[in-house]
């Protein structure tokens, strides 16, 4: 139908039931008139078919006329009760189209974007705004593997890019129990736990989680990760020349370098460069030592 008038704009507060937007009334107001006569006609009907089958059994029982006589007078009232169901359903739908024509809020919430303007036809389920659901508010993330196991037993707080001195406490509500195939992160929905009017739809927080079985993250240049299809890992140098390949767990990647953890901490020497080309056999001579 067409939009005749808008209702709310975008950021105010709604309540269920409140009005959205109106569409036309004129063609639903004229389907309910129709319908609403050809129920009366139908009702009317009904009630002439079942004095007339009434009275076909009187007749019929008195021997007065004949069995056939019965059978057209009972099924004309089976079509005549038929039509009044049909007319009845009729009128249901025709009434609730006409409510329809008021578009209202389904819940309690806030106009987040609005997507019709008077004057624009629109179909059957077409969206007309957005409303983001009144309740707890979320912070929704994408956390690396090396956080994922932790998110749910560690504090987590939240800070806001809009007003970093603010520490909000937050707790996790959802997790995604398989990473994205692309950036190879979880998904996640904590709930901001204390929430103040700084807090607003749409601003971008950063997640700080704390546990005490965390694992250390360390930066490395990306030439130093090794991975054969069975997950990223490091060559390690013993004081002694010796290479051992260990395990990491891929936090981020950077421009130039990766932070990872497991594995290797601070102070570990690692092999930067060809690391495709060693196997645990190869010995090394460490020429100059660099600091993860």
């Amino acid at each position: 139908g067409k939009v005749v008038k808008r209702f709310v704009e975008v950021g105010q507060r709604v309540k269920a039931g409140d009005p959205i937007a109106a569409l036309d009334e004129q063609d639903l107001r004229l389907q309910k008139e129709q319908s609403d006569a050809e129920f009366a006609a139908a009702r009317v009907a009904q009630t002439q078919a079942v004095a007339d089958e009434r009275r076909a059994a009187e007749l019929r029982a008195k021997g007065w006329t004949a069995q056939a006589a019965l059978d057209r007078a009972r099924s004309g009232g089976e079509e005549a009760r038929g039509r009044f169901r049909r007319a009845e359903r009729a009128v249901e739908l025709a009434r609730n189209a006409l409510d329809y024509a008021t578009l209202r809020a389904g819940a309690d919430g806030v106009v987040t974007q609005t997507l019709v303007d008077a004057g624009q036809v629109v179909a059957a389920g077409q969206p007309a705004v957005r409303i983001a659901h009144a309740g707890e508010l979320e912070a929704a993330v994408s956390l690396p593997e090396a956080f994922a196991a932790a998110a749910g037993k560690g504090e987590a707080t939240l800070t806001l890019w809009s007003k970093p001195g603010a520490v909000y406490r937050a707790k996790l509500r959802e997790l995604s129990p398989a990473a994205d195939p692309v950036t190879r992160t979880f998904a996640a929905r904590f709930s901001i736990l204390n929430p103040d009017a700084a807090v607003a739809l749409g601003m971008s927080a950063t997640l700080h989680i704390s546990a005490s079985d965390a694992q250390p993250v360390v930066s490395v240049p990306l030439s130093a990760i090794y991975n054969q299809g069975t997950g990223p890992s490091l060559w390690k140098v013993d004081g002694e020349g010796n290479l051992q390949l260990v395990p990491v767990t891929l936090v981020r990647l950077e421009a130039d370098a990766a932070l990872v953890a497991g594995g290797v901490k601070d102070g570990d020497n690692i092999v930067v460069l060809g690391v495709h080309k060693l196997d645990p056999n190869t010995k090394v001579r460490v020429i100059s030592r660099q600091s993860l």
